[in-house]
């Protein structure tokens, strides 16, 4: 089962809306990665798991770049360079 990840997500950063946990559990569903997948192909450190936990959780937020990076991983493309309407 596909969650939707909302338009507003999947912006460049100048109008971009944080993800909630569900749509960063999403992304990672669609890119088939584990937490620690996504912390080694994002380069964070030995604990980057740990990180992505709680980005997952909602603890707290996702950087941009971490997310475009996913988004990417995910097949949605390059979501830094769609053009502004």
């Amino acid at each position: 089962m596909t969650q939707a990840i909302r338009e507003a997500c999947l912006q460049p950063a100048m109008s971009w809306e944080q993800p909630t946990g569900e749509e960063v559990r999403e992304i990672l569903r669609l890119a088939s990665f584990t937490g620690a997948q996504a912390a080694k192909v994002l380069g964070l450190s030995n604990k980057g798991d740990r990180t992505v936990r709680r980005w997952v959780s909602a603890e707290s937020d996702i950087p941009y770049a971490a997310w475009a990076l996913l988004c990417d991983y995910a097949g949605l493309g390059l979501i830094w360079k769609k053009t502004q309407e």
